[in-house]
């Protein structure tokens, strides 16, 4: 691994740790050019942890990149944290060694160090549709879900050695109790959309005391959404959270980019936080934010901007609260 960014350590089965960076390289939203330029530079500048997500269909782009510098001598396998999930449409036992196999043939590795739930709900699982949709334009939902047959399967991909580790990602606190009441290998990471106007204190401070360790996505908001949504045929306004007048004020104190300040309240909580840019100075500034620390007044006045604004809450996808694993039963 790069020393460059501080790891946390993750638990695993018989008592094994795992070191995962706590800063790492989110993919999602990224053309296949640009996100092999991105790639390129975000190794060169440091990042060692990547994720991705079979929904992104990235995962070949990415393999490339890091096929390229592993036979190059420039990395190896192990100083890679490699990241993916488990589609909606393959949430059913079948579903998790099919869709497993199916990313590790396209990142061109034999392993994934932490292999996530993407979603609580599940699609139908159509081939060469990972969003299907129903003649009246819904999402086609498969509302036979259950989350301890899909984590025994996801349980025994760690058996066989596809995967270091297994976590979840969009579920809440009772979701979560509940594989935690029934798993053999207990997830070890959550990953969820957390930002300065989405802090979930709550479901962090769960996840802290359960010994699981918090991914931010969407750590400065997401001002690539706009366009996803414009896919599904919605239209949405945005907060811009980089252009916070709090967020700024702190950032010129420190002569840090406002990017940089609201990452490092992120990470200065102990949550991992994984920014997206292809652009490469952005994403050298991203991580640059370990040679100086907030003080409690900026992480006071920083935690003060929580308007528990959520802004994935997958309703781009019409009939999507009609799923009994609907994770977020205050939007039904």
């Amino acid at each position: 691994m790069s020393d460059k960014v501080p790891t946390i350590d993750i638990n695993q089965i018989n008592g094994k740790k795992l070191s995962m960076p706590i800063l790492g390289y989110g993919t999602w939203q990224a053309t296949d050019k640009e996100l092999e330029t991105a790639i390129e530079a975000a190794l060169e500048a440091g990042y060692r942890h990547i994720d991705t997500a079979h929904v992104y269909e990235n995962e070949k782009v990415i393999g490339d990149v890091l096929k390229r510098w592993m036979e190059a001598g420039k990395i190896k396998r192990e100083d890679i944290f490699l990241v993916t999930k488990l589609p909606p449409g393959g949430m059913r036992t079948a579903g998790v060694p099919k869709y497993l196999r199916r990313s590790l043939d396209l990142l061109q590795v034999d392993y994934v160090d932490l292999y996530l739930v993407h979603t609580p709900f599940a699609f139908k699982d159509i081939e060469g549709e990972l969003h299907p949709m129903t003649a009246d334009g819904k999402i086609d939902l498969d509302l036979s879900t259950d989350h301890l047959a899909v984590w025994k399967a996801m349980e025994e991909q760690v058996d066989k050695g596809l995967t270091k580790s297994i976590g979840l990602s969009n579920f809440n606190i009772k979701q979560i109790q509940n594989v935690l009441d029934n798993s053999r290998i207990r997830p070890v990471s959550l990953q969820i959309e957390l930002h300065a106007y989405l802090q979930q204190r709550e479901l962090v401070e769960f996840c802290k005391k359960s010994n699981i360790a918090v991914t931010a996505y969407s750590p400065l908001g997401n001002p690539g959404l706009t366009t996803f949504f414009t896919k599904f045929g919605k239209k949405i306004e945005l907060p811009n959270i980089l252009k916070n007048p709090t967020v700024n004020q702190i950032a010129k104190k420190h002569k840090k980019a406002p990017a940089q300040i609201l990452l490092k309240h992120i990470v200065q909580n102990g949550i991992c936080a994984i920014p997206k840019s292809t652009n490469p100075q952005r994403l050298r500034d991203n991580i640059e934010i370990f040679d100086f620390k907030l003080d409690d007044t900026d992480m006071k006045e920083l935690d003060g901007l929580d308007k528990g604004v959520r802004l994935v809450d997958f309703t781009l996808f019409d009939g999507i609260k009609d799923h009994p694993e609907y994770p977020f039963p205050e939007l039904r």
